[in-house]
Protein backbone atom coordinates (compact mmCIF):
# COMPACT_ATOMS: atom_id res chain seq x y z
CA UNK A 1 0.00 0.00 0.00
CA UNK A 2 1.15 3.58 -1.37
CA UNK A 3 2.79 5.83 1.65
CA UNK A 4 1.49 9.26 1.90
CA UNK A 5 2.16 12.03 4.23
CA UNK A 6 0.11 13.55 6.19
CA UNK A 7 -0.80 16.55 4.43
CA UNK A 8 -1.47 14.75 1.64
CA UNK A 9 -3.87 12.58 3.60
CA UNK A 10 -5.91 15.05 4.40
CA UNK A 11 -5.82 16.61 0.94
CA UNK A 12 -6.98 13.38 -0.80
CA UNK A 13 -10.00 12.99 2.24
CA UNK A 14 -11.26 15.66 1.67
CA UNK A 15 -11.41 15.57 -2.08
CA UNK A 16 -12.56 11.76 -1.49
CA UNK A 17 -15.94 13.72 0.40
CA UNK A 18 -16.43 16.02 -2.85
CA UNK A 19 -14.84 18.82 -1.48
CA UNK A 20 -13.95 21.54 -4.44
CA UNK A 21 -12.71 24.61 -2.95
CA UNK A 22 -10.42 25.75 -0.12
CA UNK A 23 -9.88 29.30 1.26
CA UNK A 24 -7.21 29.99 3.58
CA UNK A 25 -3.71 31.97 3.94
CA UNK A 26 -0.83 29.31 3.97
CA UNK A 27 2.14 29.21 6.53
CA UNK A 28 4.33 26.82 8.30
CA UNK A 29 2.55 23.83 8.70
CA UNK A 30 -0.28 24.20 6.70
CA UNK A 31 1.21 25.37 3.76
CA UNK A 32 2.20 21.81 2.96
CA UNK A 33 -1.95 21.29 2.96
CA UNK A 34 -2.91 23.81 0.69
CA UNK A 35 -0.43 22.30 -1.88
CA UNK A 36 -1.44 18.91 -1.15
CA UNK A 37 -4.85 20.48 -2.10
CA UNK A 38 -4.41 21.43 -5.31
CA UNK A 39 -2.46 18.54 -6.42
CA UNK A 40 -5.79 16.81 -5.21
CA UNK A 41 -7.62 18.85 -7.73
CA UNK A 42 -8.93 20.95 -5.05
CA UNK A 43 -9.31 25.06 -6.39
CA UNK A 44 -7.41 26.84 -3.27
CA UNK A 45 -8.20 30.01 -3.22
CA UNK A 46 -5.30 32.46 -0.83
CA UNK A 47 -7.00 34.91 1.30
CA UNK A 48 -5.59 38.40 2.95
CA UNK A 49 -7.48 37.53 6.25
CA UNK A 50 -8.33 34.38 7.94
CA UNK A 51 -11.64 35.79 8.83
CA UNK A 52 -12.56 36.59 5.48
CA UNK A 53 -11.28 32.90 4.00
CA UNK A 54 -13.95 31.38 6.51
CA UNK A 55 -16.58 33.45 5.11
CA UNK A 56 -15.78 32.83 1.79
CA UNK A 57 -16.60 28.92 2.74
CA UNK A 58 -19.07 29.29 4.20
CA UNK A 59 -20.49 31.44 0.97
CA UNK A 60 -19.76 28.15 -0.94
CA UNK A 61 -21.46 26.25 1.16
CA UNK A 62 -24.73 27.99 0.79
CA UNK A 63 -23.96 27.61 -2.97
CA UNK A 64 -22.57 24.49 -3.72
CA UNK A 65 -24.85 22.56 -0.59
CA UNK A 66 -21.68 21.58 0.88
CA UNK A 67 -21.27 23.41 4.44
CA UNK A 68 -17.72 24.97 5.61
CA UNK A 69 -15.52 22.50 7.54
CA UNK A 70 -12.75 24.49 9.11
CA UNK A 71 -9.01 22.60 9.12
CA UNK A 72 -6.73 24.18 11.83
CA UNK A 73 -3.43 23.48 12.54
CA UNK A 74 -2.42 23.41 16.36
CA UNK A 75 0.87 22.41 18.50
CA UNK A 76 3.13 18.90 17.79
CA UNK A 77 1.17 16.40 19.81
CA UNK A 78 4.68 15.91 21.97
CA UNK A 79 4.70 19.87 23.03
CA UNK A 80 0.68 19.51 24.46
CA UNK A 81 0.75 21.46 27.90
CA UNK A 82 4.18 22.38 27.55
CA UNK A 83 3.45 25.84 26.09
CA UNK A 84 4.45 25.08 22.48
CA UNK A 85 3.85 28.17 19.81
CA UNK A 86 0.19 28.74 19.63
CA UNK A 87 -0.90 26.07 21.79
CA UNK A 88 -4.79 26.61 22.75
CA UNK A 89 -7.60 24.18 23.50
CA UNK A 90 -8.86 24.96 20.01
CA UNK A 91 -11.33 21.35 19.81
CA UNK A 92 -13.23 22.33 23.15
CA UNK A 93 -13.49 26.19 22.28
CA UNK A 94 -15.05 25.16 18.77
CA UNK A 95 -17.24 22.66 20.19
CA UNK A 96 -19.89 25.80 21.11
CA UNK A 97 -19.80 27.04 17.65
CA UNK A 98 -20.12 24.28 15.43
CA UNK A 99 -21.90 20.55 14.70
CA UNK A 100 -18.19 18.43 15.66
CA UNK A 101 -15.17 18.67 16.57
CA UNK A 102 -12.43 17.13 16.75
CA UNK A 103 -8.78 16.24 16.58
CA UNK A 104 -7.61 13.03 15.23
CA UNK A 105 -5.59 10.95 17.71
CA UNK A 106 -3.45 9.39 14.58
CA UNK A 107 -2.70 9.62 10.92
CA UNK A 108 -4.64 6.83 10.44
CA UNK A 109 -7.99 8.34 11.80
CA UNK A 110 -7.26 11.68 9.90
CA UNK A 111 -10.00 10.03 6.71
CA UNK A 112 -12.78 8.73 9.38
CA UNK A 113 -12.82 11.84 11.34
CA UNK A 114 -12.76 14.36 7.71
CA UNK A 115 -15.97 11.57 7.02
CA UNK A 116 -17.81 12.20 9.95
CA UNK A 117 -17.09 16.09 9.79
CA UNK A 118 -18.28 16.55 6.16
CA UNK A 119 -21.13 14.09 7.06
CA UNK A 120 -21.86 15.98 10.18
CA UNK A 121 -21.87 19.42 8.44
CA UNK A 122 -24.52 17.90 5.90
CA UNK A 123 -27.00 15.90 7.51
CA UNK A 124 -29.55 17.22 9.37
CA UNK A 125 -29.61 21.51 9.53
CA UNK A 126 -26.48 21.98 7.76
CA UNK A 127 -24.12 23.69 9.82
CA UNK A 128 -19.98 24.35 10.14
CA UNK A 129 -17.50 21.44 11.78
CA UNK A 130 -14.30 22.45 12.51
CA UNK A 131 -10.71 19.46 12.75
CA UNK A 132 -7.89 20.16 14.13
CA UNK A 133 -4.71 19.07 13.00
CA UNK A 134 -1.44 18.36 14.83
CA UNK A 135 1.77 19.97 13.58
CA UNK A 136 3.92 16.76 13.49
CA UNK A 137 1.33 14.87 11.69
CA UNK A 138 1.40 16.78 8.28
CA UNK A 139 4.70 15.84 6.93
CA UNK A 140 4.70 12.37 9.01
CA UNK A 141 3.67 9.37 6.55
CA UNK A 142 0.89 6.65 6.63
CA UNK A 143 -0.83 4.24 4.30
CA UNK A 144 -3.13 6.21 2.41
CA UNK A 145 -6.73 4.34 3.33
CA UNK A 146 -10.32 6.66 1.99
CA UNK A 147 -13.60 6.36 1.54
CA UNK A 148 -16.77 8.41 0.97
CA UNK A 149 -19.77 9.21 2.93
CA UNK A 150 -23.47 8.83 1.38
CA UNK A 151 -25.29 11.23 0.10
CA UNK A 152 -27.80 12.66 3.14
CA UNK A 153 -31.02 11.03 3.76
CA UNK A 154 -34.18 12.61 2.21
CA UNK A 155 -36.95 12.54 4.82
CA UNK A 156 -40.87 13.21 4.17
CA UNK A 157 -43.41 14.46 6.35
CA UNK A 158 -46.24 12.17 7.65
CA UNK A 159 -49.23 12.22 5.64
CA UNK A 160 -51.54 13.06 8.13
CA UNK A 161 -49.69 15.98 9.40
CA UNK A 162 -49.94 17.28 5.26
CA UNK A 163 -53.74 16.39 5.36
CA UNK A 164 -53.90 18.43 8.29
CA UNK A 165 -51.51 21.43 6.75
CA UNK A 166 -53.84 21.49 3.69
CA UNK A 167 -57.27 21.51 5.86
CA UNK A 168 -56.00 24.73 8.02
CA UNK A 169 -54.68 26.57 4.59
CA UNK A 170 -58.70 25.95 3.26
CA UNK A 171 -60.05 27.55 6.25
CA UNK A 172 -57.38 30.46 6.47
CA UNK A 173 -59.18 33.81 5.42
CA UNK A 174 -55.58 35.55 5.48
CA UNK A 175 -53.19 33.21 4.90
CA UNK A 176 -49.70 33.83 3.91
CA UNK A 177 -46.11 31.55 2.64
CA UNK A 178 -43.42 32.84 4.46
CA UNK A 179 -39.78 31.24 1.95
CA UNK A 180 -36.90 30.87 4.17
CA UNK A 181 -33.42 30.91 3.68
CA UNK A 182 -33.49 27.13 3.88
CA UNK A 183 -36.09 26.64 0.82
CA UNK A 184 -33.37 28.35 -1.07
CA UNK A 185 -30.61 25.93 0.30
CA UNK A 186 -32.99 22.62 -0.09
CA UNK A 187 -33.60 23.53 -3.85
CA UNK A 188 -37.01 23.98 -3.45
CA UNK A 189 -37.73 26.46 -5.95
CA UNK A 190 -38.92 23.97 -8.60
CA UNK A 191 -41.85 22.58 -6.93
CA UNK A 192 -42.21 25.52 -4.31
CA UNK A 193 -43.35 27.76 -7.80
CA UNK A 194 -45.95 25.14 -9.00
CA UNK A 195 -47.38 25.20 -4.99
CA UNK A 196 -47.72 29.25 -5.37
CA UNK A 197 -48.78 29.14 -8.61
CA UNK A 198 -51.33 26.73 -8.31
CA UNK A 199 -52.55 27.64 -4.80
CA UNK A 200 -52.85 31.20 -5.49
CA UNK A 201 -50.86 32.01 -2.39
CA UNK A 202 -49.41 35.32 -1.37
CA UNK A 203 -45.95 34.63 -0.64
CA UNK A 204 -43.35 36.89 1.37
CA UNK A 205 -39.45 36.30 1.05
CA UNK A 206 -36.85 36.22 4.06
CA UNK A 207 -33.88 38.56 3.00
CA UNK A 208 -31.92 35.16 2.21
CA UNK A 209 -34.94 33.97 0.39
CA UNK A 210 -35.57 35.92 -2.01
CA UNK A 211 -35.30 34.77 -5.86
CA UNK A 212 -36.47 31.43 -4.78
CA UNK A 213 -39.63 32.76 -6.48
CA UNK A 214 -38.97 36.05 -8.11
CA UNK A 215 -39.14 39.26 -6.55
CA UNK A 216 -41.45 40.51 -9.42
CA UNK A 217 -43.62 37.43 -8.98
CA UNK A 218 -47.18 38.72 -9.05
CA UNK A 219 -47.82 36.32 -5.53
CA UNK A 220 -45.08 38.10 -4.12
CA UNK A 221 -46.20 40.33 -1.37
CA UNK A 222 -42.54 42.05 -0.20
CA UNK A 223 -43.43 45.23 -0.33
CA UNK A 224 -46.24 44.70 2.01
CA UNK A 225 -44.38 43.33 4.36
CA UNK A 226 -45.59 44.81 7.55
CA UNK A 227 -49.51 44.46 6.81
CA UNK A 228 -48.64 40.52 5.88
CA UNK A 229 -47.36 39.36 8.90
CA UNK A 230 -49.40 41.40 10.91
CA UNK A 231 -53.25 40.07 9.50
CA UNK A 232 -52.24 36.84 8.45
CA UNK A 233 -53.92 34.31 10.05
CA UNK A 234 -52.23 31.14 8.93
CA UNK A 235 -48.92 31.34 7.99
CA UNK A 236 -46.63 28.84 5.87
CA UNK A 237 -43.09 28.86 7.14
CA UNK A 238 -40.82 27.08 4.59
CA UNK A 239 -37.38 27.02 6.02
CA UNK A 240 -37.44 29.95 8.30
CA UNK A 241 -36.87 30.49 11.18
CA UNK A 242 -39.03 32.55 13.88
CA UNK A 243 -36.35 34.78 15.04
CA UNK A 244 -35.70 38.31 15.22
CA UNK A 245 -35.62 38.65 11.78
CA UNK A 246 -38.86 37.70 11.76
CA UNK A 247 -40.02 39.16 14.91
CA UNK A 248 -40.28 36.11 17.08
CA UNK A 249 -43.84 35.68 15.18
CA UNK A 250 -45.30 37.24 18.44
CA UNK A 251 -46.88 40.55 18.67
CA UNK A 252 -47.10 43.45 17.85
CA UNK A 253 -45.76 42.41 14.90
CA UNK A 254 -47.79 39.17 14.08
CA UNK A 255 -51.31 38.59 14.69
CA UNK A 256 -51.47 36.72 18.34
CA UNK A 257 -53.86 34.11 16.94
CA UNK A 258 -51.91 33.29 14.14
CA UNK A 259 -52.03 29.46 13.47
CA UNK A 260 -48.25 28.40 12.14
CA UNK A 261 -47.84 25.61 9.84
CA UNK A 262 -43.94 24.99 10.56
CA UNK A 263 -41.68 23.20 8.20
CA UNK A 264 -38.28 22.60 9.17
CA UNK A 265 -35.29 19.91 8.32
CA UNK A 266 -34.57 19.94 12.08
CA UNK A 267 -36.71 18.75 15.41
CA UNK A 268 -35.81 21.04 17.56
CA UNK A 269 -36.23 24.20 15.57
CA UNK A 270 -40.23 23.27 16.26
CA UNK A 271 -42.40 24.78 18.43
CA UNK A 272 -39.47 27.68 19.40
CA UNK A 273 -41.25 31.37 20.41
CA UNK A 274 -44.70 30.00 19.01
CA UNK A 275 -46.48 26.59 19.15
CA UNK A 276 -47.07 25.70 15.49
CA UNK A 277 -50.44 24.51 14.46
CA UNK A 278 -48.82 21.98 12.44
CA UNK A 279 -45.91 20.84 12.16
CA UNK A 280 -43.81 19.28 9.09
CA UNK A 281 -40.64 17.50 9.34
CA UNK A 282 -38.14 17.03 7.27
CA UNK A 283 -36.99 17.96 3.71
CA UNK A 284 -38.07 20.98 2.31
CA UNK A 285 -38.12 20.20 -1.44
CA UNK A 286 -39.88 16.76 -0.39
CA UNK A 287 -42.76 18.24 1.82
CA UNK A 288 -43.13 21.31 -1.02
CA UNK A 289 -44.16 18.23 -3.18
CA UNK A 290 -46.13 16.39 -0.67
CA UNK A 291 -48.22 19.69 -0.46
CA UNK A 292 -48.08 20.23 -4.02
CA UNK A 293 -49.39 16.50 -5.34
CA UNK A 294 -52.26 17.24 -2.29
CA UNK A 295 -53.01 20.44 -3.82
CA UNK A 296 -53.37 19.41 -7.21
CA UNK A 297 -55.51 15.91 -5.93
CA UNK A 298 -58.33 18.47 -4.34
CA UNK A 299 -58.32 21.01 -7.00
CA UNK A 300 -58.24 23.58 -4.21
CA UNK A 301 -57.04 27.14 -5.00
CA UNK A 302 -57.20 30.27 -2.76
CA UNK A 303 -58.94 33.31 -4.52
CA UNK A 304 -57.89 36.12 -6.09
CA UNK A 305 -60.18 38.46 -5.39
CA UNK A 306 -60.71 38.06 -1.66
CA UNK A 307 -60.40 41.06 0.59
CA UNK A 308 -56.92 39.75 1.97
CA UNK A 309 -55.30 40.38 -1.96
CA UNK A 310 -57.23 43.42 -2.39
CA UNK A 311 -55.72 44.68 1.17
CA UNK A 312 -52.24 43.51 0.07
CA UNK A 313 -52.26 45.18 -3.39
CA UNK A 314 -53.58 48.23 -1.93
CA UNK A 315 -50.51 48.30 0.74
CA UNK A 316 -48.06 46.92 -2.05
CA UNK A 317 -49.43 50.02 -4.52
CA UNK A 318 -49.07 53.10 -1.21
CA UNK A 319 -45.63 51.93 -0.39
CA UNK A 320 -44.58 51.50 -4.20
CA UNK A 321 -45.16 55.13 -4.49
CA UNK A 322 -43.64 56.32 -1.80
CA UNK A 323 -40.19 54.60 -2.72
CA UNK A 324 -40.69 55.99 -6.24
CA UNK A 325 -41.04 59.45 -4.99
CA UNK A 326 -37.79 58.97 -2.26
CA UNK A 327 -36.34 57.10 -5.26
CA UNK A 328 -36.63 60.22 -7.91
CA UNK A 329 -35.35 63.24 -5.12
CA UNK A 330 -32.54 65.09 -6.21
CA UNK A 331 -30.64 65.98 -2.89
CA UNK A 332 -27.15 66.07 -2.87
CA UNK A 333 -26.00 63.85 -0.94
CA UNK A 334 -28.50 61.39 -2.34
CA UNK A 335 -30.33 59.47 -0.01
CA UNK A 336 -30.09 55.21 -0.54
CA UNK A 337 -33.13 54.92 -2.05
CA UNK A 338 -32.13 57.24 -5.26
CA UNK A 339 -28.95 55.69 -5.42
CA UNK A 340 -30.55 51.99 -5.49
CA UNK A 341 -32.79 53.23 -8.13
CA UNK A 342 -30.12 53.83 -10.38
CA UNK A 343 -28.07 50.94 -9.16
CA UNK A 344 -31.18 48.56 -9.94
CA UNK A 345 -31.27 50.21 -13.35
CA UNK A 346 -27.99 48.96 -14.37
CA UNK A 347 -28.27 45.23 -12.46
CA UNK A 348 -28.70 42.44 -15.42
CA UNK A 349 -31.12 40.12 -13.81
CA UNK A 350 -28.95 36.75 -13.37
CA UNK A 351 -26.50 38.64 -11.54
CA UNK A 352 -25.47 38.00 -7.82
CA UNK A 353 -26.15 39.91 -5.38
CA UNK A 354 -23.60 40.43 -2.51
CA UNK A 355 -24.52 43.04 0.80
CA UNK A 356 -23.77 44.55 4.07
CA UNK A 357 -23.74 47.64 6.25
CA UNK A 358 -26.52 49.13 7.75
CA UNK A 359 -29.04 50.97 6.12
CA UNK A 360 -27.32 49.67 2.76
CA UNK A 361 -28.20 46.18 3.35
CA UNK A 362 -31.37 46.82 4.97
CA UNK A 363 -32.90 49.18 2.10
CA UNK A 364 -31.20 47.39 -0.62
CA UNK A 365 -32.89 44.45 0.16
CA UNK A 366 -36.01 46.20 -0.56
CA UNK A 367 -34.78 47.84 -3.71
CA UNK A 368 -32.80 45.72 -5.20
CA UNK A 369 -34.49 42.22 -6.89
CA UNK A 370 -33.20 39.08 -7.08
CA UNK A 371 -34.85 36.75 -9.96
CA UNK A 372 -32.96 33.70 -9.48
CA UNK A 373 -32.57 31.32 -6.37
CA UNK A 374 -29.06 31.85 -4.45
CA UNK A 375 -28.07 34.78 -6.06
CA UNK A 376 -28.29 37.00 -3.32
CA UNK A 377 -25.63 36.52 -0.62
CA UNK A 378 -25.89 39.10 3.14
CA UNK A 379 -25.01 39.36 6.52
CA UNK A 380 -28.20 37.28 7.28
CA UNK A 381 -29.11 36.05 11.01
CA UNK A 382 -26.04 37.57 13.31
CA UNK A 383 -26.10 40.66 10.88
CA UNK A 384 -21.96 40.22 10.83
CA UNK A 385 -19.89 42.88 9.11
CA UNK A 386 -16.88 42.34 7.16
CA UNK A 387 -18.61 39.55 5.33
CA UNK A 388 -19.36 40.88 1.81
CA UNK A 389 -16.39 40.65 0.45
CA UNK A 390 -15.53 37.24 0.98
CA UNK A 391 -18.87 36.27 -0.11
CA UNK A 392 -18.14 37.88 -3.23
CA UNK A 393 -14.68 36.12 -3.66
CA UNK A 394 -16.64 32.61 -3.54
CA UNK A 395 -19.31 33.53 -5.38
CA UNK A 396 -17.11 34.53 -8.08
CA UNK A 397 -15.22 31.27 -7.35
CA UNK A 398 -17.89 28.71 -8.14
CA UNK A 399 -19.41 30.90 -11.15
CA UNK A 400 -15.79 30.98 -12.90
CA UNK A 401 -15.49 27.07 -12.34
CA UNK A 402 -19.01 26.22 -13.36
CA UNK A 403 -20.22 28.40 -15.67
CA UNK A 404 -17.94 29.70 -19.05
CA UNK A 405 -20.09 32.95 -18.99
CA UNK A 406 -18.39 34.22 -15.52
CA UNK A 407 -21.73 35.70 -14.57
CA UNK A 408 -21.06 38.77 -12.66
CA UNK A 409 -20.96 39.43 -9.06
CA UNK A 410 -22.32 42.49 -7.48
CA UNK A 411 -21.02 43.75 -4.16
CA UNK A 412 -22.82 46.71 -2.92
CA UNK A 413 -21.15 47.77 0.37
CA UNK A 414 -21.65 50.74 2.73
CA UNK A 415 -18.37 52.22 3.57
CA UNK A 416 -17.84 51.31 7.05
CA UNK A 417 -18.68 47.45 6.22
CA UNK A 418 -16.15 47.28 3.80
CA UNK A 419 -13.45 48.48 5.64
CA UNK A 420 -13.55 45.64 7.50
CA UNK A 421 -12.08 43.70 5.09
CA UNK A 422 -11.17 46.32 2.33
CA UNK A 423 -8.15 44.06 1.45
CA UNK A 424 -9.33 41.32 0.10
CA UNK A 425 -10.13 43.55 -2.86
CA UNK A 426 -6.00 42.66 -4.19
CA UNK A 427 -7.89 38.82 -3.67
CA UNK A 428 -10.31 39.63 -6.47
CA UNK A 429 -7.93 41.10 -8.92
CA UNK A 430 -4.76 38.56 -7.62
CA UNK A 431 -7.57 35.75 -9.15
CA UNK A 432 -9.02 38.28 -12.11
CA UNK A 433 -12.68 37.29 -10.49
CA UNK A 434 -15.32 38.72 -12.19
CA UNK A 435 -16.52 41.02 -9.31
CA UNK A 436 -17.97 44.84 -9.58
CA UNK A 437 -18.05 46.47 -6.00
CA UNK A 438 -20.28 49.30 -4.98
CA UNK A 439 -19.35 51.65 -1.77
CA UNK A 440 -22.44 53.25 -0.43
CA UNK A 441 -20.46 55.91 1.33
CA UNK A 442 -22.47 57.59 3.93
CA UNK A 443 -19.09 58.97 5.81
CA UNK A 444 -19.69 56.43 8.36
CA UNK A 445 -21.91 54.39 10.45
CA UNK A 446 -25.19 55.26 10.00
CA UNK A 447 -25.20 58.72 9.07
CA UNK A 448 -21.92 59.56 10.22
CA UNK A 449 -21.17 63.44 10.10
CA UNK A 450 -19.43 65.56 7.08
CA UNK A 451 -16.09 67.41 7.38
CA UNK A 452 -17.16 70.80 8.78
CA UNK A 453 -18.89 69.23 11.67
CA UNK A 454 -15.87 66.90 12.61
CA UNK A 455 -13.58 69.67 12.39
CA UNK A 456 -15.52 71.72 14.56
CA UNK A 457 -15.82 68.82 16.60
CA UNK A 458 -12.18 68.25 16.45
CA UNK A 459 -11.72 72.27 17.92
CA UNK A 460 -13.50 71.48 21.15
CA UNK A 461 -11.17 68.78 22.31
CA UNK A 462 -10.15 65.09 22.42
CA UNK A 463 -12.33 63.59 19.72
CA UNK A 464 -12.52 60.12 21.60
CA UNK A 465 -14.13 61.37 24.36
CA UNK A 466 -17.20 63.06 22.44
Amino acid sequence: MEEVTGAQLIAESLKSQKVEYMFGIVGVPIIEVAMAAQAAGIRYVGMRNEQAACYAASAVGYLTGRPVVVIGGSSDQNQETAGAFQEFPQVEACRLYSKFSARPSSLEAIPSVVEKAVRTSMYGRPGACYVDIAGDMVNAKVDRILSCCPTPPVSVADQGAITEAISVLKEAKRPLVIIGKGAAYGRAETALREFVEMSGLPFLPTPMGKGVLPDDHPNCVAAARSRALLQADVVLLLGARLNWMLHFGLPPRFNPDVKIIQVDLCAEEMGNNVRPAVALLGDINAIVTQLLERVHEDGWKYSSDTEWWSALKDKIAANAKISKALALQSTVPMNYYTVFHHVSQLLPPDCIIVSEGANTMDIGRTMLNNYLPRHRLDAGTFGTMGVGLGFAIAAATVEKSENSKGQRIVCVEGDSAFGFSGMEVETMCRYNLPVVIIVVNNNGIYSGVDPETWKEMAKMGDLTSM
